[in-house]
């Protein structure tokens, strides 16, 4: 697992953006052989959002032939739901990019068969010949996704209920008003996830320092679903230094010495 630590907020995106895009654009996408993408809703992304549709804009980077998988959506929420994933992804991302809608895969919040939708999620992944790049970010008791402690590592996408926590911090969503925040979602798993060719996890703030801790210096584990990333073969864990506040000075200093000296 790589550690990247940058100094703020907006470094963190900055890298993940231009990250992005230089996977996609080494790639070459074409109809035929699309680059694909899984991408997270939230308020950690934003950044990376707003600096992706800058460099499209810019001419530097296309969705034209980039596929992209989206992680979770509230159930009982359809596309035209503000606090949907569809929504957010609109706002945020599709419609100021040049993809096509025919390439976005988002999971249905209205469906009468959770798990047929689910495995239908799974089944166009692997049509897709798998993601290539999914990118997560991480909320502060290591969930990924809507993956909350105590996920199977195994996990793949699937309903799951929500923690009160979770429904506390979503509820600005939904005008402050936790009665009004759905009890489930469907999600994929951590499996799903870890399945891609290649994961990165972003995390900012002091409210991710314990997931930061967990997930560099502890053990993997299902309290703490953000350690599966230890696993994965090409696996990238970007911080800033708010969230490495709980590492051993030691720990910062190593990995800051690696990245340092990278090629």
């Amino acid at each position: 697992m790589r550690v990247i630590i940058k100094k703020d907020y907006d470094d963190v995106t900055d890298w993940a953006a231009t990250y992005i895009a230089y996977k996609i654009n080494r790639a070459r996408p074409t109809p035929e052989k699309p680059f694909v993408l899984g991408l997270p809703m939230g308020d950690t992304p934003k950044g990376m959002y707003k600096k992706l549709v800058e460099l499209n804009h810019k001419g530097k980077l296309s969705f034209a032939n980039v596929v992209i998988f989206c992680m979770n959506e509230f159930v009982g929420l359809g596309t035209k739901d503000s606090q949907s994933c569809h929504s957010y992804m609109n706002e945020h991302l599709l419609k100021h990019v040049d993809g096509k809608s025919s390439n976005v895969y988002i999971l249905d919040g209205k469906t009468k068969n959770y798990e047929k939708e689910c495995d239908n999620f799974e089944l166009a992944i692997r049509q897709k010949g798998g993601i290539d790049l999914f990118v997560g970010g991480v909320g502060a008791d290591g969930h990924i996704a809507f993956n909350e402690p105590f996920s199977s590592l195994s996990s793949h996408t699937r309903i799951k209920t929500l923690t009160t926590e979770t429904m506390r911090i979503k509820a600005k969503l939904f005008d402050n008003d936790i009665t009004k925040v759905p009890h489930t979602v469907l999600t994929v798993g951590i499996g799903t996830i870890m399945s891609a060719k290649e994961v990165l996890f972003l995390a900012t703030g002091s409210s991710k320092a314990d997931a930061t801790k967990a997930a560099i210096e502890g053990s993997v584990n299902h309290r703490w679903a953000v350690s599966a990333l230890q696993m994965h073969r090409h696996g990238i864990y970007l911080c800033d230094e708010e969230a490495t506040s709980k590492l051993e000075g030691n720990t910062i200093s190593y990995l800051k010495d690696i990245e340092r000296n990278a090629y």
